[in-house]
């Protein structure tokens, strides 16, 4: 019996260890910092903010996808074949428009839905956001995709349809399909432009977001405001 009960306590001590371990790793308002979980879900939404403000709007300007290599607008692997076609036989310049359009879609679109964009971060509620503040350099991304990636690609979709006629994609890329499309011995190619570019905007919107949650996290420089230092700097401590 003796043998039973100290192997129930060691268990139990054990049990205890842990869990102090994981109190251990949450902030405590100490220091005078005074923090509440309100306090951190604000912090964290002002850190996607100013990830929006001051990364995401550089994608609505003109060659703010093309010319940024993180983010830039590839052909889809079902073109990939075209594109090395059209260069082959020399039709670099043809295929160069084709590529400017798409990326020209995703700078149109990511210009129209970032106010979209924005009203959802600020509807996120941080029930775990010190779990949030503790994890990865991109917990707060991840968080912020996993809540807004499915309504912002429905929100996305038809901007970008709607970008890819006025900045005459359809027109390009009929174009280009129609010539790859003589050349002797290739089969036809009909990719959904407008699904993949809706894609690649988004994820481009995403990794610049991610890259500003980064310097907010590893520069004191990159935290702007006091809340941000206040907030930011439980996460030092740890």
């Amino acid at each position: 019996m003796k043998k039973y009960l100290v192997l129930a306590l060691l268990v139990i001590a054990s049990s205890c260890a842990e869990l102090q371990q994981v109190m251990e790793n949450l902030p405590q308002n100490t220091g005078g910092i005074g923090l509440s979980n309100a306090d951190i879900g604000n912090g964290l939404r002002q850190a996607l903010d100013k990830g929006i403000d001051k990364q995401v709007s550089k994608l609505t300007q003109t060659d703010g996808f093309y010319r940024n290599q993180l983010v830039k607008i590839m052909l889809p692997q079902e073109l990939q074949k075209v594109d090395k076609t059209l260069r082959d036989i020399g039709l670099g310049k043809l295929a160069d428009e084709g590529l400017k359009v798409l990326n020209r879609a995703a700078e149109d679109a990511v210009k129209e839905a970032t106010p979209i964009f924005v009203n959802a971060v600020r509807q996120i509620t941080f029930t775990d956001a010190k779990q949030i503040l503790l994890g990865n350099q991109d917990a707060a991304t991840k968080y912020l995709i996993g809540k807004t990636k499915t309504s912002l690609y429905g929100k996305f979709s038809p901007v970008i349809n709607s970008s890819l006629s006025r900045v005459g994609a359809d027109r390009v890329w009929t174009n280009i399909i129609k010539k790859y499309n003589a050349v002797p011995f290739t089969q036809k190619v009909n990719p959904d432009l407008t699904d993949y570019v809706t894609g690649q905007a988004l994820n481009g919107v995403y990794k610049m977001i991610a890259i500003e949650e980064k310097e907010i996290r590893t520069k004191l420089s990159s935290r702007t405001t006091d809340l941000l230092r206040r907030v930011f700097s439980l996460q030092d401590r740890n």
